[in-house]
């Protein structure tokens, strides 16, 4: 999908713009994708609407990519089971194994790799 413009949901994006995942949602944006930020306490990042729970999400997504802990993540399961992305990226520090077994057994595609970098080079 290097390049493609996809729906992507950034999990745990933050207001900080120091944040790695306030730096991805500007990044995905500046490259055309059109991005759904989810937070549980926040209105707006970067000007665009946050949405506060995964499964209020209606839209096919083609990449979930994940900024929250292990622990986050996991108790989140149900939610991106039911959300089906095509792929959940597992950005460094939100790796769960767990999860990505339990994903890639329901036809979900999983990575651990950055997003930024990604997006960067070309191969997101």
């Amino acid at each position: 999908m290097a390049n493609d413009k996809q729906n992507v949901v950034v999990l745990g994006a933050s207001p900080k713009a120091n944040r790695y995942s306030n730096q991805a949602v500007r990044l995905l944006v500046e490259y055309g994708h059109h991005v759904v930020p989810v937070h549980p306490a926040v209105e707006t990042i970067e000007g665009l609407a946050v949405t506060r729970k995964l499964t209020d999400i209606t839209d096919n997504i083609d990449t979930l990519t994940v900024y929250v802990s292990e622990t986050v993540s996991s108790s989140l399961q149900n939610d991106i089971l039911q959300l089906n992305p095509d792929r959940v990226m597992f950005n460094p520090g939100t790796e769960n194994k767990s999860l990505r077994i339990t994903l890639e057994q329901h036809g979900i595609r999983t990575e651990e790799a950055c997003t930024l970098v990604l997006l960067k080079t070309g191969q997101f």
